[in-house]
């Protein structure tokens, strides 16, 4: 279980001590349009790779595959820190996603073969608790100050020790569960194929329509994402062991909770890639502070989960802790949409804890009503999918709000840089519309400087490509009140769930 544990602390420290470094990243490599594909290069990996390991690990044992997912996931990070353009960081994401997609599919799927009694089950999360707490809590401020001091870089290199650490423990100590398995492995490439595409059609449209509108590419573009999704519908209703069973969507009750992961993974990942750009764009923070600020939203999934684990099996209807969690998302959504640089540090950081405490609630809870109500037979693909469910919400989410905070930010700051009159504004508008300008200090004073014999008033516009910024997030995260306030709604339509005993 420890092993589990650093597996799951590797995780957490990979979410949160890169997010914070995304802003220096996105300011040395250049290209903020690649910003979101950071997050879901390898969020789209790990939701191809998910179910596919998890199918592999019901036919052979969980364990060699932990192993393969932990250094698949180390070698990645260390390409992910000699990356020298967005591309080739983009790509080595994607690998990181391929190793962490086994991890999930595999590893958290280990948890029920250790621990059959689900009550039982549910007090051992507390271990999974403090490791991602210990890694969640640790990751915004290790982040943003490895970033500071020593670069973004070394903030992918982290994972080096506790990856070591976890492949220790997973080897020396994680028993090789193995069903048996009758007839011949069968798994669905041409399914996964399938889902990759799709997925990744879909990302490109978001992003594309705003920038060009419905285009005759745009339009190729979203008929064949159409085609591709029938395709895989005909496909998983063929396949003998489809990568995702259609059967489990004829239960009302997974179907909601598989709504609910990926509401989930939309406002989560949005939240976590996108307060750093706030602080560190919008209100000028360094990403050291940035950081300290973006601290609460991990140390409180850890706080939130232990709390979890010590009241939802006493309570008469356990599904209520989802609403109170999502319920906490959306207040931590609205006082975010409100704040501004001026807002004193205790009306940020207790949105931020409120996030925290609410996913603490909601993520580990998901996965344990899921498995309680597919059963045991369907543990392991049935957890896999509930974990692509949220990736796929989060690959979605940090999409939509990304490709709304570019579209909206340029839109502001062409109209303010139009005022200037020609040539100045086409002279000058494509140093604003780049976000480095409002993250790296070195663009700022060089725009500055080159301003500076125009006689314009360099720092009024800085400020004004500020505002744009923050009000750009602020509709981000409207969006994610939003999603909070369907998922808290949807909660209702799970009925009763009973924790079985072993």
């Amino acid at each position: 279980m420890l092993g589990i544990g650093l597996v799951n602390m590797l995780v957490a420290l990979d979410q949160t001590v890169v997010s914070t470094a995304l802003p220096s990243i996105v300011a040395e490599l250049h290209g903020f349009e690649y910003f979101a594909w950071i997050a879901s290069a390898y969020l789209l990996a790990s939701v191809v790779t998910v179910p596919v390991f998890g199918r592999l690990g019901d036919y052979f044992g969980r364990k060699r595959f932990v192993i393969a997912a932990v250094i698949t996931f180390t070698v990645a990070s260390v390409l992910c820190g000699l990356a020298n353009d967005m591309l080739f960081l983009v790509i080595a994401r994607g690998l990181q996603g391929v190793g962490g997609g086994m991890m999930v599919g595999t590893a958290f799927a280990s948890i029920p073969d250790l621990f059959p009694d689900a009550r039982t089950r549910v007090r051992w999360q507390v271990v999974l608790a403090a490791a991602y707490g210990i890694g969640t809590a640790a990751g915004p401020s290790l982040g943003g100050w490895m970033s500071e001091h020593w670069g973004w870089r070394s903030t992918f290199l982290v994972n080096l020790p506790v990856g070591a650490a976890a492949l220790y423990f997973i080897w020396a100590h994680l028993p090789s569960f193995r069903r048996p398995q009758e007839g011949e492995v069968k798994i669905d490439w041409l399914g996964a194929a399938l889902v990759a595409a799709v997925l990744a059609g879909l990302q490109t449209f978001i992003e594309a329509v705003p920038k060009s509108g419905l285009t005759t590419g745009n339009v190729v573009l979203a008929v064949c994402v159409i085609a591709g999704a029938i395709a895989l519908f005909i496909c998983e209703k063929r396949a003998t062991h489809p990568i995702i069973p259609l059967d489990l969507f004829k239960d009302a009750q997974l179907v909601t909770l598989f709504t609910l992961g990926m509401l989930s993974g939309f406002v989560m990942f949005s939240l976590i890639f996108f307060a750093p750009l706030l602080l560190q764009g919008g209100f000028g923070l360094s990403p050291q502070q940035a950081g300290l600020l973006a601290t609460p939203i991990a140390a409180c999934i850890a706080l939130g989960s232990l709390l979890n684990t010590r009241i939802v099996i006493h309570m008469k209807k356990p599904t209520r802790i989802l609403t109170i969690g999502f319920a906490l998302l959306m207040f931590a959504s609205i006082a975010l949409a409100f704040a501004n640089p001026d807002t004193p540090h205790l009306r940020i950081v207790v949105p931020m804890a409120a996030v925290g405490i609410g996913l603490g609630f909601i993520l580990n809870n998901l996965n344990v009503f899921a498995q309680e109500i597919a059963g045991r037979e369907r543990f392991g693909i049935t957890t896999a999918l509930l974990q692509s469910t949220r990736m796929v919400g989060g690959m979605l989410g940090t999409s939509i709000v990304a490709t709304v905070v570019s579209h909206h930010y340029r839109n502001v700051v062409t109209r303010t840089i139009s005022v200037l009159g020609e040539p100045a504004a086409s002279q000058w508008r494509p140093r604003f519309v780049d976000l480095r300008i409002l993250i790296d200090e070195a663009s700022r004073t060089k725009l500055i400087a080159d301003m500076k014999t125009s006689g314009l008033d360099t720092l009024a516009l800085l400020d004004t490509a500020r505002d744009a910024l923050v009000q750009s997030i602020h509709i981000g995260v409207w969006l994610t009140a939003v999603a909070s306030l369907a998922a808290a709604l949807l909660v209702q339509r799970i009925s009763h769930v009973v924790f079985r005993r072993s």
